[in-house]
């Protein structure tokens, strides 16, 4: 990976400190592979994880609300039909 593709791909959590290889003699650009390999599974895992969320409903308070009524109008004959 360049310098400039890493530092725009963010703060990766894997740190290639804490890998532990078991083969003998392994290479630095190995383990810079085998820690690209890890990061981009993980990040992979964590978009999949992120966009199999479900969807949020609306809240409570969203559900009852209503519409507001019409506004009243007053004048000359409005109330002629109020039969209260």
């Amino acid at each position: 990976m360049s310098g400039a593709h890493a530092a725009s791909a963010g703060p990766s959590p894997l740190d290639p400190s804490q890998l532990r290889f078991l083969t003998k003699g392994v290479t630095p650009e190995e383990i810079a592979a085998v820690t690209a390999v890890l990061a981009t599974a993980a990040a992979e895992a964590a978009a999949a994880a992120r966009d199999a969320r479900p969807q949020r409903g609306p809240d409570g308070w969203e559900r009852t609300q209503r519409g507001l009524r019409n506004p009243l109008t007053p004048g000359p004959g409005v109330w002629r039909s109020f039969s209260g």
